[in-house]
């Protein structure tokens, strides 16, 4: 089982910036994609930006140039730098990690998510 704790969420003004963590922790064999989405109220949730255990990133074109993921696999933690934050970046942000164990068996997991409120 593993588990994927958020930290970073706030309030801050539009062109501000925020650093978004997500710790997993528990019994970690491999952990492959980890990412960041987002869901705005009354809106489905989103792909914000994925980063493979090999470092191969992909965003969503709306945050392309604004926003940076990362990840520390010695510490099993992704991070998301947003910069330049805008209103329309309002939303709770979850993190997602894909986990293959010992036996090549992947679940994915999901974070509590976390709220990031952008004020103009």
């Amino acid at each position: 089982q593993v588990q994927l704790v958020e930290s970073g969420g706030g309030l801050v003004q539009a062109g501000g910036s925020l650093r978004l963590s997500c710790a997993a922790s528990g019994t970690i064999f491999n952990l492959s994609a980890m990412g960041w989405y987002r869901q705005a109220p009354g809106k489905p949730r989103e792909l914000v930006a994925v980063i493979s255990s090999g470092g191969r990133l992909n965003y969503a074109d709306s945050v392309k140039g604004r926003f940076t993921i990362s990840r520390d696999n010695a510490k099993n933690t992704v991070y998301l730098q947003m910069n330049s934050l805008k209103p329309e970046d309002t939303a709770v942000y979850y993190c997602k990690a894909t986990h293959v164990d010992d036996v090549g068996v992947g679940r994915q997991y999901w974070g509590q998510g976390t709220q990031v409120t952008v004020s103009s």
